[in-house]
């Protein structure tokens, strides 16, 4: 009788130990504890980052959020003033948190839509859940739209507004 009683103490305390550790923690991002990712390659350690551009749109309509894809090269001077600038930048890095689903790229895509005026970097696009290509929101370059320069980084977080702003109108 005493087994019994010890197999079955022992059942409920291997239940009692697996059940307390499949409780995810609540909102990891607001609690600060997220692990630095290499994806982010200093865009933004503490930023979700997609993998792959098809993971980014699955993730974009699964959330209903825009997406915003950053293409930039390590060794190219402008990206890597470009990404300093945004990963300082606490209202960026909120909005991009909350608001966006975030890839960056150091590679093009086979997506012709995401280089509509040519494959240069930096080059910021959006794209809404229904993974239609906002040509809409663009920098203040008439010959290279979609590029940003560190000094732009206030019409980058309004355009990111704009983003997010007109998903709601829109859909």
């Amino acid at each position: 009788m005493s087994r019994g009683l010890l197999s079955v103490l022992l059942v409920l305390v291997a239940i009692a130990v697996s059940s307390s550790l499949a409780k995810p923690e609540k909102n990891i991002a607001k609690m600060g504890k997220r692990i630095p990712q290499t994806l982010s390659r200093g865009w933004g350690d503490q930023l979700i980052w997609a993998q792959t551009y098809e993971e980014a749109l699955y993730w974009a309509r699964a959330q209903n959020k825009p997406l915003m894809v950053i293409f930039h090269l390590e060794d190219c001077p402008h990206s890597a003033s470009m990404k300093k600038v945004f990963a300082e930048d606490k209202d960026i890095q909120k909005v991009a948190d909350e608001d966006l689903i975030v890839l960056n790229l150091v590679y093009e895509t086979t997506d012709k839509h995401l280089s509509p005026d040519g494959q240069y970097v930096p080059r910021i696009i959006f794209v809404d859940p229904s993974m239609t290509v906002r040509a809409d929101i663009t920098g203040r370059y008439s010959n290279r739209m979609y590029a940003y320069e560190p000094s732009d980084i206030k019409l980058l977080l309004s355009n990111m507004q704009k983003a997010k702003k007109l998903l709601k109108t829109e859909l």
